[in-house]
């Protein structure tokens, strides 16, 4: 196995276009597990981790533009108001070590369905920037997940950067587990509100062969949601919100729940997330009073 360090941007694609079956490798929470249960053996890993371009972060117009280097540590403490429902979903990675090496670009990358900031890009209608020795291209989160651990992404691109738009009103995320610490989603969800374009956004994981928007309940709140100031919703506008989100749901029975059980834990999260963001809309309304 060749162990490759490019420390340029141009040498990391060079890199991966002259290895199309090696693995990059960042943080290395995920490849490296692969390696030492011997699930994986490629012919080499190209280590990104002085390549400084993925390890930054700010602002690009409307947008924040996320290394896809940046680690979930930095995520927290730094993009908290910017990119809140994604901070939530880092906060709920394993560990604090895990979270100081993990990174949203090597999420992406695995396409695990249970991924923690997968609901999040989803919900927040965040674009995937991607590379190669070809040229650049950006794909939208919902166009980039294809099938179980299948994305857009070709043999010879990297994913570079996360470009997340500017928060304009509540996000959350919500996550369900057995335990708080250091487990793998049983099933997630993530709500945003766009106030200046009176959008919805949802996103679902672990519920799924990918991660998956609930595209009629969006279409439902928004029609339902009281963008003016935000008034609480009827107890039946949140039920049926909750209804819609579990029945675009595709899960399977596993080792960490039952079908049945995601379902109906979809439809309890999505509840309470909308609950919480019509609260902190409320606020937000009153203080801008």
């Amino acid at each position: 196995m060749e162990f490759l360090r490019p420390s340029t941007l141009v040498e990391a694609l060079e890199a991966r276009s002259a290895h199309p079956d090696g693995v990059p490798i960042m943080g290395g929470t995920d490849v490296m597990v692969a390696l030492n249960f011997d699930k994986s053996r490629p012919s080499a890993l190209i280590d990104l981790t002085r390549v400084p371009e993925l390890t930054e972060w700010g602002t690009d117009g409307d947008h924040v533009r996320l290394g896809a280097g940046v680690s979930y540590t930095e995520v927290i403490e730094s993009l908290s108001g910017a990119a809140p429902a994604l901070a939530k979903a880092s906060r709920s990675v394993a560990s604090p070590q895990i979270r100081n090496r993990g990174t949203v670009g090597g999420n992406l990358g695995g396409a695990s369905p249970a991924g923690e900031s997968h609901p999040p890009l989803l919900a927040t209608d965040a674009e995937i920037e991607l590379a190669s020795v070809r040229g650049t291209r950006k794909v939208k989160a919902r166009d980039f997940y294809r099938s179980f651990r299948k994305t857009a992404l070709s043999e010879d691109e990297l994913i570079t950067a996360i470009l997340l738009p500017r928060a304009t009103g509540p996000q959350q995320f919500a996550k369900i587990g057995t335990r708080n610490a250091m487990v793998i989603a049983v099933t997630s969800f993530s709500l945003a509100l766009d106030t200046e374009n009176r959008k919805v956004g949802t996103g679902v994981g672990s519920a799924g062969p990918t991660p998956l928007r609930a595209e009629a309940a969006e279409e439902f709140l928004e029609a339902e949601f009281d963008w003016e100031d935000g008034r609480p919703l009827a107890e039946s506008v949140v039920r049926r919100f909750g209804d819609l989100v579990a029945a675009a749901a595709r899960p399977i029975d596993d080792q960490r729940g039952s079908a049945d059980y995601r379902k109906h834990a979809l439809s309890v999260m999505a509840r309470r997330a909308l609950s919480w963001s019509v609260t902190d809309y409320r606020k937000e309304s009153s203080r801008c009073a």
